[in-house]
């Protein structure tokens, strides 16, 4: 028994790393993450080209998916690709700058403790600042979106868009994506307004150029109707959304008919094609005349629905069915048979559609792009800035963006450290500190001198919060970077704008993982049993 550390008593097998060299260890492995996303934060921000085992590309600027696609060893980081992951599924934008945020934390924590403070007096600091950080962000940095009316979601929408494939093109886009969330607006049984992001149905297709990209009312399907001679057009449309094979029913293997009259083997090829048109029968006589399946149909039955006037589909997405099927009040049916043992297909199953779907509204955005990584990183910031206008709409207001939060909470915090008479005050003052390297970052990766922008920025903060109310230096909370020019202006009147929901969120988010992995001061690491040498030859 080899153990470094006396007091540990028996401790056998793996290995055992504790006090300030796990905490050194935890930090490296969130710096080193951080690092990775860091150059991609902001309108200059680069994208990351990343090839997994098989060679499949992916080139993206977004947080969240960067992280998720890396194989971390180190459990430290995997705390922050979860961190990452979150923020994407709540918030859906920020997820760069939470990791950035909670790495920062972490690394002036562990300078802390090497000053000889104790992680839980840094804990209790961080988490005063974290609380009060989100109060002042509330009461003095946010801005109600029904001052500012519908062009703060598009300029929302830009913002989160500003450091995606989309930014040149976000006069189309943003628009387009706010017209989306706006039309599947929903009210839940509770009565609380809903914008689901998942009824905008996002569809990708190759050529012409993004600028090409449509907007649609409605659910749109990435198929084609099963053969050319049906209609291409149906109003007043009665859908049947099904999950059953309509080709020739064929017999199972393994069965074994003996035959004595070769008619009869004729009489049974007959019958196998007639069970499947019974079936489609039965479903045209419920008034069907929009059939989808997620099977095929074959052409033998095809012949039937071209008759009847109905329009089939065959080989929809199961997932694009469901959707269809709540939007427009039908049911997904996966068999015909009723508890009796007959096969039955009843009218109350079928949707109704006409001009756009009824129960729950639906939209579709149909992207173009030249190829398919252009494609998946246009869905991504698409998907990002949807859910940046679902969040806006939902909680009804928006901070500025650039950097400005960021720089106001920073000198907010640090005045307050300054009237805590306890040692909770050097925690607090270090999250202030923090809280700048994502103003500093913006500036770096534009190329432009951040000590000078962040120094300028602090200084029309501080004024700002220094000023009385009613004083015209108020609006001076609003300024935040503007990178293009190097400078900094009022945001709010440039249209930079985040949901405030966004950013208190991941101020919290990054509080957390950065506190969650401060507690840590012992690792143990199992070793691995080592496993006996069998020959299989018996040699």
């Amino acid at each position: 028994m080899f153990q470094r550390d006396p007091r540990a008593g028996a401790f056998l097998g793996g290995d055992r790393v504790s006090g300030q060299d796990i905490r050194d260890q935890n930090v490296t492995a969130a710096l080193s993450i951080a690092n990775i996303v860091k150059s991609s934060l902001g309108p200059l921000g680069l994208d990351k080209m990343l090839v997994d085992n098989i060679g499949e590309v992916t080139i993206s600027n977004d947080g969240a998916t960067i992280l998720s696609l890396l194989s971390v060893e180190h459990p430290a980081g995997k705390v922050f690709i979860d961190l990452a992951q979150k923020q994407d599924k709540e918030v859906g934008d920020g997820t760069t700058s939470v990791v950035i945020i909670a790495a920062e934390l972490l690394r002036r924590a562990n300078e802390l403790v090497k000053a000889k403070i104790h992680p839980t007096t840094i804990i209790t600091g961080y988490r005063l600042a974290c609380k009060e950080a989100v109060r002042f962000m509330q009461d003095n940095l946010s801005v109600k979106v029904d001052a500012l009316g519908r062009d703060a979601l598009v300029n929302a929408a830009k913002t989160s868009m500003s450091s995606k494939i989309l930014a040149n093109d976000d006069d189309l886009f943003a628009p387009m994506a706010v017209d989306a969330m706006l039309s599947v607006r929903s009210i839940n049984p509770r009565g609380d307004i809903k914008y689901p992001v998942k009824a905008v149905n996002v569809l990708k297709a190759h050529g012409k150029s993004a600028r090409e990209s449509l907007f649609i009312q409605g659910y749109a399907l990435n198929c084609t109707v099963a053969s050319q001679a049906m209609k291409k057009r149906i109003s007043n449309a009665k859908i049947a959304c099904l999950d059953i094979n309509l080709q020739k029913a064929r017999m199972q293997l393994g069965i074994q008919i003996l035959v004595e009259d070769p008619e009869q083997l004729e009489e049974i090829r007959k019958r196998e094609a007639e069970i499947t048109l019974e079936r489609i029968r039965k479903i045209l006589a419920a008034g069907a005349n929009v059939v989808l399946t997620t099977k095929g149909i074959d052409d033998l039955c095809l012949k039937e629905f071209v008759e009847a006037g109905a329009m089939a589909v065959r080989r929809c997405r199961k997932e694009d069915l469901r959707r269809i099927a709540k939007a427009t009040g039908g049911t997904l049916v996966s068999s015909l048979a009723n508890l009796e043992g007959e096969e039955t297909y009843e009218s109350s199953y079928l949707g109704t559609a006409d001009d756009g779907t009824k129960v729950v509204n639906s939209a579709s955005i149909i992207l173009r792009g030249a190829n398919d990584y252009m494609l998946d990183e246009m869905e991504r910031a698409l998907h990002d800035s949807l859910s940046v206008i679902k969040r806006t709409l939902e909680s009804g207001s928006v901070v500025p963006g650039g950097g400005a939060v960021e720089s106001a909470l920073s000198v907010y915090l640090e005045n307050f450290a300054t009237t805590l008479g306890s040692r909770e005050q050097l925690a607090i003052a270090e999250f202030a500190t923090a809280l700048l390297t994502i103003p500093k970052q913006l500036a770096v990766n534009a190329a432009k001198d951040s000590t000078e922008l962040v120094a300028k920025l602090r200084s029309y903060h501080n004024a700002a919060q220094n000023a009385p109310a009613g004083d015209p230096k108020k609006v001076l909370l609003r300024y935040g970077l503007d990178l293009l020019k190097g400078d900094v202006r009022d945001n709010v009147s440039a249209g930079v704008l985040e949901p405030t929901l966004s950013k208190v969120k991941s101020l919290k988010s990054a509080y957390e993982a950065a506190i969650s992995l401060l507690r840590i001061d012992d690792a143990i690491q199992c070793a691995p049993e080592p496993k006996p040498e069998t020959d299989a030859h018996g040699h």
